[in-house]
């Protein structure tokens, strides 16, 4: 599916320059030049906002807070002058997942645009509740793993790291992708700690221990082809 972003500044310039430059990079681009304006053409297609802060009627963090009321929660990427702590720190509190002060540079915002939508693409889907193999079942929308039948005792993160790599599956996940996905960025945490984890995910998968597999030089990825994999590495 092709990566949709709604744009959303009062500055005409601004959007011309922003939609130019991101449907070089290949994304569907819509614009709006105000908040009232944004909210009424927000669709369930749009996998980003690109959102100023400072606009006449209803604000950036505004219109952030009032989406997060409505349960959506489509990242949203705060473009703004105001860049004291106080500001950075409001706009996370109202859900938003990142922050670019003007003026800015247009390969920073496409980073950062990129590293968001890969980021959240790792989200799992609202549809995805179910995910099993063999006798191994993950029920997301409880938060259960079953190994036939039998609950397996898991903690909050080795569920999420499970979860996670099912619902890519079979694409691999670097040690950074998990720590963001699961630990999020504003929690300091090493590389060696999804490691830790997966060390007591194995052990309480017991016979299915070995479809974790740590591809060296890459990262984690659930192998069902095969119980056996001599990549595998036990940490």
């Amino acid at each position: 599916m092709d990566n949709r972003i709604l744009v959303v500044d009062d500055e005409k310039d601004i959007c011309d320059i922003l939609q130019f430059n991101l449907e070089k990079e290949g994304y569907i681009v819509d614009v709006a030049n105000s908040a009232e304006e944004a909210l009424m053409v927000i669709t369930d297609v749009h996998q980003l906002i690109v959102l100023d802060v400072m606009m006449d009627g209803i604000s950036g963090f505004k219109m952030a807070e009032k989406l997060r009321k409505q349960g959506n929660y489509i990242p949203i990427i705060f473009l703004t002058a105001k860049n004291t702590e106080n500001d950075v720190l409001t706009g996370f509190s109202l859900g938003g997942d990142d922050y670019i002060a003007k003026p800015f540079s247009i390969k920073e915002v496409l980073a950062r645009v990129g590293a968001l939508i890969k980021r959240t693409s790792l989200v799992k889907h609202p549809a995805e509740t179910n995910w099993s193999y063999k006798g191994l079942s993950i029920d997301i929308q409880t938060n259960r793993v079953t190994i036939d039948d039998n609950e397996v005792s898991l903690t909050k993160k080795e569920f999420e790291i499970l979860s996670l790599l099912a619902q890519v599956s079979p694409n691999v996940l670097t040690r950074a992708e998990i720590l963001s996905s699961v630990w999020g960025e504003n929690e300091y945490v090493l590389d060696r700690t999804v490691d830790v984890h997966i060390t007591r995910l194995r052990k309480k998968l017991g016979e299915y221990a070995t479809i974790i597999v740590n591809r060296s030089g890459f990262g984690y990825y659930l192998n069902l082809d095969s119980k056996e994999d001599e990549n595998v590495t036990e940490k």
